[in-house]
Parts: structure tokens; sequence; C-alpha cells
């Protein structure tokens, strides 16, 4: 190979270093956002939670019934489960029930977000409380935040139990594929290909 043959070679060889360097980088601020402590929210209009864990549903009726917001969304219910099954770790007062809905329809992040700001429109929601979990936070923002970009965002992220111990390979795993799934949506790519929930 020629020294002009191997320039080529040499560039595109350096241009992945950069690219691993930058990812690790990314990644490693984005494992200490995931594993950070949820602060104390404000009051706000209301309350979604993103189904995929049962520590998002209970955190989010906590939070209900400590009256940080009068309504509560719980994007991404599926089958049959209705509210008493859902709160069966987190009673609700007698009433609650009826400040709680129900959402069906989606299947995907991109989905709890529609969902997630039509249900907000219709009740003049101004400023919303996110619950799920801290590695898919900042992908539920981003996915929220552009269905409802008038919406003041306050997000109380939850430790799932593969967040609560040591660095396992299955934790690096989740977090790594969440991470990819993040980048792939800052770079606008959730319509083309879709992003499942997490």
């Amino acid at each position: 190979m020629t020294k002009a043959e191997s320039r080529p070679a040499r560039w595109l060889a350096i241009a992945l270093l950069l690219a691993g360097a930058a990812w690790l980088g990314g990644f490693a601020a984005f494992d200490r956002s995931a594993r950070r402590a949820a602060r104390e929210p404000p009051q706000a209009d209301a309350i979604v939670a993103l189904t995929g864990g049962a520590d998002r549903v209970d955190t989010a009726l906590t939070l209900l019934a400590s009256g940080h917001a009068p309504l509560l969304l719980i994007s991404g219910v599926g089958g049959g489960t209705d509210l008493p099954e859902l709160s069966r770790h987190a009673p609700l007062a007698p009433g609650q029930a009826a400040k709680v809905t129900l959402g069906r329809a989606a299947t995907t992040t991109a989905g709890n977000a529609e969902e997630t700001a039509a249900w907000a429109k219709a009740r003049g929601v101004h400023s919303l409380i996110v619950v799920t979990a801290g590695y898919h936070m900042p992908r539920a923002l981003l996915e929220i935040g552009r269905a409802l970009p008038d919406v003041a965002l306050y997000a109380v992220p939850v430790r799932p139990p593969a967040l609560r111990g040591g660095m396992e390979i299955s934790t690096l795993r989740i977090l790594a594929n969440e991470y990819n799934k993040y980048l792939a949506v800052r770079l606008g790519f959730t319509r083309k290909w879709g992003t499942e929930a997490s």
C-alpha cells in the first residue's frame, strides 16, 4: 500500500477512534444521569407515568396522593390491566381514582409522547411531572418536549432494580441500548425507525 493509499485508511481509523471516544464520554455522562436520585418536583398541573416498571406507577401515585398535581396519566397501560392492579402497592385515597387516566394507545416512547400530548392539551396542562426510569428519562423528555413545546416538564427519575447494584454486564447492555436510542432520537430518527418504550 502506497502512502497516498494509506492516508484515507489512517483518517478513517482516526475518525472511528474519535467517534468511539465521543460515544464513551457521552455514555459515561448518561450513566451518571441515569443513577442520579430524584429531586422533589414543584407543584404542577399534572403527572404522567410511562409504564415499564412498577416503581414508576407507584412513584406517580405517591406524587398524586401528596398533592404535587391534581391529575395523573399512566401512559402505555397494556391489555386488561386496571387501576386496582396498578395501585396495589400504592393504594389510592377515596376519590383519587377519578383523577387517574389509563392511557392504552402507546406502545413506544414516541407513542407515549403523542398520548401524553393529546391528554395534556385536552386538559389545558401547562406544567407536567414526568415519571419514568432514570435511563429512560432523557429520551422521554426529548419526545414529550417535542410534542408539548410550551409545557414545562419536571423530571422525577425512578431508579429501577438494574441500577441499584454494581455495574453488571446486563446493566451495561440496558444502558448502552437506551443511550443509543436516545442518540437516535436526538438525530431525528424517531419517526423513521420508531423507538420502543423502556
